[in-house]
């Protein structure tokens, strides 16, 4: 069984439909017996975050880090790792984008956990495409986060 903790640092209120969403990614990439953790914060801290450990000195809107390099489990549990997401940066994106923050959320967690377990959209075209199509799947899944069609769909 998969389990994950969501801690809210940041005292953002509804998020209680991300655990279907986590259940749903985590159940499309064939994941048993694992243990993630999703920290909310500011983006002070998520500034911090970034220059510590990426070296880039500005915010971001979520930072995975995977625990483990292999799908290796030890103590009969797999340790996926945490994902911290801004959520002052994931309301701002929400406006930008013209979507409402439940599917801007849903998105930073999904994209977080992909990570997590080892897809990196940065390595070029193709995995880029998987990645955001991965997503997308899980996304439209739900009646809280699919995209809206609009006249230009």
């Amino acid at each position: 069984m998969n389990k994950f903790t969501i801690n809210d640092t940041f005292g953002y209120p509804n998020y209680k439909y991300l655990k279907k969403i986590i259940r749903r990614t985590l159940k499309m990439e064939n994941v048993h017996s694992s243990f993630l953790s999703i920290v909310f914060i500011d983006d002070e801290l998520m500034h911090e975050l970034n220059k510590k450990y990426r070296g880039i000195d500005r915010s971001t809107d979520v930072l995975s880090f995977a625990f483990e390099d292999n799908e290796k489990m030890r103590y009969n549990i797999r340790q996926l790792g945490e994902i911290y997401i801004s959520i002052p940066r994931m309301q701002a994106q929400a406006l930008e984008y013209g979507h409402s923050e439940k599917r801007e959320l849903a998105f930073l967690t999904v994209h977080g956990i992909l990570h997590l377990l080892g897809y990196d959209h940065t390595l070029g075209v193709a995995e880029e495409k998987e990645m955001f199509a991965k997503q997308e799947l899980v996304l439209n899944g739900f009646k809280e986060t699919k995209r809206k069609k609009t006249n230009g769909d």
